[in-house]
């Protein structure tokens, strides 16, 4: 059986908080499966604005899952320099769980609104649920400087 306390299962959130970052372009080529271009992926998402065939509502979205997909690319590198050093440093494993796992929550949280959100009361929870999950790897990584500096 899983144990939080006792087993390091922080490196397996890794490719998880990889996929959510990369499930918004999943996302994106199933709503717009005829204007995805294989051969420059970059272009679909602009494609998609012009094209008519797309109600604003949809091009809205696509463009919020682009968004995503951003966002989590570029927290990405955060998130596994965080848990490489938690690691390294011998962070203590609960934490290093519990953090996991509340930071996948985040970014799946995180994901939703963003996919969701209409208003501007929407985007500013978007941005209250980045800001705070962005506090996970910082403490993971404070965690382990402290650890490093009281060897």
């Amino acid at each position: 059986m899983l144990s939080l306390d006792t087993q390091n299962l922080s490196l397996y959130s890794i490719p998880v908080v990889w996929a959510t970052a990369f499930l918004p372009t999943m996302l994106m080529e199933n709503t717009s499966p005829k204007s995805y271009n294989n051969i420059a992926p970059r272009s679909s998402t602009p494609a998609v604005a012009t094209n008519k065939a797309f109600s604003p509502e949809v091009v809205a979205r696509i463009e919020r899952m682009n968004g995503a997909h951003k966002n989590g690319m570029e927290n990405l590198p955060i998130w596994v320099a965080a848990v490489l050093a938690a690691t390294v440093a011998k962070v203590d494993v609960f934490t290093l769980n519990t953090v996991s796992i509340a930071y996948i929550f985040g970014r799946v949280v995180y994901n939703y609104i963003y996919f969701n959100q209409k208003t501007e009361a929407q985007s500013y929870m978007r941005t209250a649920v980045f800001f705070s999950t962005l506090g996970l790897p910082m403490y993971l990584l404070v965690s382990a400087a402290g650890k490093v500096a009281s060897q």
